[in-house]
């Protein structure tokens, strides 16, 4: 990936599936329907962050596993974007649901990542099936995966809750400029890779997402 959001071509990913970090990312994708039964359910709040924790670990984790174990795979890079996504998404249908936050933001982020997704049959004219994502992609996840656990923890009394909603919706505001910001330079690149590229011109590796 480049951290300028260029146009660089990775190398060709292995097809290998029953790897260690494709079992951390299923197991991560399974945390996903806990997680909205623990806060829609029985509102154990806790123990809903503690499986968020969980997800960012094993998020870090599998990513350093597939480079250090040389187990990258094509369907690693689609299912840990996926997780992110699904959390992202999980987490907001929450705190909506809880109305700790209100729908227009709900429907701000998955609106960001559809419009991104309508972007892809006009890279394949091209030959790619997407571009590496621009780091400030990366930064607005990071921002929102701080943002939303802080926002759960605000849903109570006291200083802490207090402290916590105010932290929480700092880093909300952030994170969701830099998803929209990081989304506007991807969809500019699509523009001038587009404006550049002859039509029917396949690189000789396909390119595929490797970052959130």
């Amino acid at each position: 990936m480049s951290d300028e959001g260029g146009t660089e071509r990775a190398e060709r990913p292995g097809n290998r599936v029953l790897t260690v970090p494709n079992l951390l990312s299923i197991l991560r994708l399974a945390g996903v329907p806990l997680f909205l039964w623990l806060v829609l359910g029985p509102e154990e709040d806790v123990w809903a962050l503690v499986v968020l924790m969980v997800s960012g670990f094993t998020d870090y984790l599998d990513g350093n596993l597939a480079r250090r174990l040389n187990q990258t795979s094509a369907l690693g890079q689609v299912l840990d974007p996926v997780a992110d996504r699904l959390y992202i998404l999980s987490v907001v249908i929450g705190l909506v649901l809880r109305d700790i936050i209100p729908v227009w933001l709900a429907v701000l982020l998955p609106l960001r990542d559809v419009l991104l997704f309508a972007l892809i049959p006009f890279l394949r004219t091209r030959g790619y099936s997407a571009l590496p994502v621009h780091f400030l992609g990366k930064a607005a996840t990071a921002n929102l995966l701080y943002a939303f656990p802080l926002l759960l923890l605000g849903d109570d009394t006291g200083d802490l809750a207090t402290l916590a909603d105010v932290f929480g919706w700092a880093f909300a505001i952030w994170g969701v400029g830099l998803y929209w910001w990081g989304g506007l330079l991807y969809a500019w690149q699509v523009r001038t890779l587009l404006a550049n590229t002859p039509p029917h011109s396949p690189p000789s590796t396909p390119v595929t997402e490797q970052a959130r």
